[in-house]
């Protein structure tokens, strides 16, 4: 994998750039949609491409290797064959299921003891055998194992936490460097900062992280809580340390101002689910601010979706119609809203890249920021 700059905004710390991988070029900054099991909600990959337009997908290895199962991913050939999807994948390791299934496991210096969310069976997650999942699935970018700590969080857990994740980082890396890709094409591996919302910790992980010179870094534990105002101090803390020449990929972030705001201090990539989960409960974002469908004062109005945004659905569809599938519970309100929903997340990254390429970039941000956050 390589990443090239483009240009950098004068105004502030965006950057405009292109990772390349063997699936293809990703343009940054970009917003990558999450496919936890090996699919994005409700969204065919014809119009992940066609219509949404994304570059790169996730995939979730705790949930992977649940279903379908590793050997069913191996024989047909890795995740992009299974799937059909032919463009770059990003794999999260399963750290944030360390976090997010804190009821049901057990963290100790060998790797993590899991209990099935599916049959409660147990399960362990090693650095090592995280590191061969992944090559299993075939991700093009994988993720180094770490813990997510959850916010807020004490001082000593945070620290404790931190240099954990960095010794299970070492063992990542010896494995990862130490094996081959199964299927023809090369993947990278990017080690992940932690330190909770603690300065000195923050400082420290990102030191530590930078010193491994891997072809990417990621800055997790954000987004789980945490006032925003904090999570962008931290962000600004570690994209200042972490190496300009290597792309930069915030986990789990977040709403359009969170996005905006963060490509404003040198994030580069984004992922979250937030566009699909939302889009089936009917709240969109569009280009002119944030539209609750359900609400009653769409029930006739028969203007589409987002007619400044362009793509199918936003233009073929009204707002009356989504809102009376989404008010029926028909599937196809959820699909109209999340291929709607991605498809503005993507606009708005290529937005901000072609700010960043014209020097106009930050006053931009901060008129759409207020913008896109308004309800109408």
């Amino acid at each position: 994998m390589q990443f090239s700059l483009v240009a950098t905004d004068k105004q502030s710390k965006a950057r405009a750039g292109v990772v390349q991988t063997d699936h293809g070029a990703i343009e940054t900054p970009i917003f990558m949609p999450v496919g936890t099991a090996g699919t994005v909600k409700a969204v065919h990959q014809r119009e992940l491409k066609e219509d949404i337009k994304a570059e790169i997908i996730l995939g979730n290895t705790y949930h992977l290797y649940l279903r379908p199962g590793l050997n069913v991913l191996e024989q047909a050939g890795g995740l992009h064959k299974f799937n059909g999807w032919d463009r770059p994948i990003l794999t999260d390791s399963g750290g944030y299921q360390v976090f997010s299934l804190a009821g049901t496991r057990k963290i100790k210096e060998e790797g993590v003891k899991f209990k099935s969310h599916l049959d409660g069976s147990s399960l362990d997650f090693t650095p090592e055998n995280v590191m061969d999942t992944q090559r299993i699935i075939g991700a093009d970018i994988i993720m180094a194992f770490d813990e997510c700590t959850p916010y807020p969080c004490d001082y000593t857990y945070a620290k404790n936490s931190m240099e954990r994740t960095h010794r299970w980082l070492q063992r990542c890396v010896d494995r990862f460097d130490s094996t081959e890709p199964k299927y023809g094409y090369s993947q990278t591996l990017f080690p992940i900062v932690q330190g909770s919302t603690y300065k000195d910790l923050r400082v420290k992980s990102a030191e530590t992280i930078a010193s491994f010179g891997r072809e990417g870094n990621a800055i997790g534990g954000l987004s789980v809580g945490e006032p925003a105002e904090m999570m962008y101090e931290m962000t600004e803390v570690v994209c200042d340390i972490l190496p300009k020449d290597k792309p930069r990929y915030l986990m789990g972030v977040g709403t359009p101002a969170n996005i905006l705001e963060n490509i404003a201090l040198g994030v580069d990539m984004f992922d979250c689910v937030l566009p699909t989960r939302n889009a089936r409960n009917g709240m969109l974002f569009t280009t002119q601010g944030i539209v609750n469908i359900r609400n009653k004062k769409w029930a006739d109005d028969y203007s589409p979706i987002d007619a400044e945004l362009g793509g199918y659905v936003s233009t073929f569809y009204t707002k009356a119609y989504l809102r009376h599938l989404v008010h029926s519970s028909e599937y196809l309100g959820g699909q109209i809203a999340s291929v709607h929903n991605l498809t503005f997340y993507l606009w708005l990254v290529k937005q901000a890249r072609e700010q960043i390429i014209n020097g106009t970039f930050r006053d931009w941000k901060d008129v759409m920021v207020k913008k896109l956050m308004t309800r109408l």
